[in-house]
């Protein structure tokens, strides 16, 4: 049995699809299960009601389970669901659970780029959570994904674009990073699955060279892709930085969320594929062939083809 922390998020939605084919056996957790594990229950998945801040909920869901995958986040969270009590309080909590039920596998989604001194205490959450897992004795993988291609690039830019014809970017855009389909994350998830050898280590996954990409190229690609010109707006970095300063005691999710984009748009956070491909073969998707197919669907969109 397979544990999903996160289900109905973007990443953990696909995990759980996934390992259903497959034919493996799903719980999926979620504060409001009846609310948004419909489409998972529908395909065979046990859905279970839970949450990181409620150490009990966690315990029940993680008896007798095998693997655990945990891909919820709270980037936003603000009050009793900032992210303090639930990127790193509530995953230290569900580690605890998982090693009292005898889990043979803990799979933790970070983040690249995660460390001690982020400008993003996300991020430092985010670290803090991987070494409480190392020292925790629990047999596990942290894997480490780049931003995601469905959230970052298609939701942020190529959405609003390709709807409104408007695009707002944080910062200059300037600096080059790297876009991944949780897809790929997935397919990952399910080879680390297959590998004794993962157990104990730390994997980056990011897309292929095509997608280190600075947030300008991205909006040029889903021009191209559209046919639409975009109106652009830049929010600009001494702005920003105000912003994560004035909103820490009141937000502090978006303190934290701004923090981590001034810090990409400064730093290229471009990834190099090629050692994560020598050891899972993985056919990793390209943005702009994504984009294509995304926006030929989608209807009133005039796609271009490369």
């Amino acid at each position: 049995m397979i544990l999903i922390v996160g289900a109905s998020g973007t990443l953990g939605q696909v995990i759980a699809r996934r390992a259903l084919e497959a034919g493996k056996a799903v719980r999926a957790l979620s504060r409001r299960p009846a609310e948004r594990l419909g489409e998972l229950k529908a395909r065979g998945a046990e859905t279970v009601a839970g949450d990181l801040r409620d150490p009990e909920s966690l315990r029940r869901a993680c008896a007798g389970v095998s693997h655990v995958v945990a891909s919820a986040h709270a980037i936003f969270g603000r009050g009793a669901e900032r992210s303090a009590l639930v990127d790193d309080q509530g995953h230290r909590t569900l580690i605890d659970a998982a090693k009292a039920a005898g889990v043979t596998h803990f799979c933790y989604v970070s983040a690249r780029g995660a460390s001690p001194t982020h400008p993003s205490a996300f991020l430092r959450y985010k670290h803090a959570v991987e070494q409480y897992l190392r020292a925790s004795g629990l047999p596990a993988t942290i894997v480490r994904p780049a931003a995601f291609l469905e959230t970052h690039a298609y939701e942020l830019v190529g959405k609003p674009l390709q709807e409104e014809g408007k695009v707002t970017l944080l910062g200059r855009g300037a600096a080059r990073r790297n876009f991944v389909s949780v897809e790929d994350v997935a397919r990952l998830i399910e080879h680390i699955w297959d590998d004794p050898a993962a157990v104990g280590q730390t994997i980056e996954i990011g897309g292929p060279a095509e997608n280190n990409l600075s947030n300008n190229e991205v909006v040029a690609l889903f021009e191209r892709v559209t046919g639409r010109a975009a109106r652009v707006t830049r929010l600009p970095r001494g702005v920003m930085r105000a912003v994560s300063l004035l909103a820490r005691p009141l937000h502090p999710g978006l303190s934290q969320a701004m923090a981590f984009a001034i810090h990409d748009d400064i730093h290229d956070t471009a990834f190099d594929a090629a050692p994560l491909l020598r050891r899972y073969p993985i056919e990793l998707t390209r943005l702009d062939r994504w984009a294509e197919e995304r926006c030929a669907a989608s209807p009133g969109t005039r796609a271009v083809s490369s």
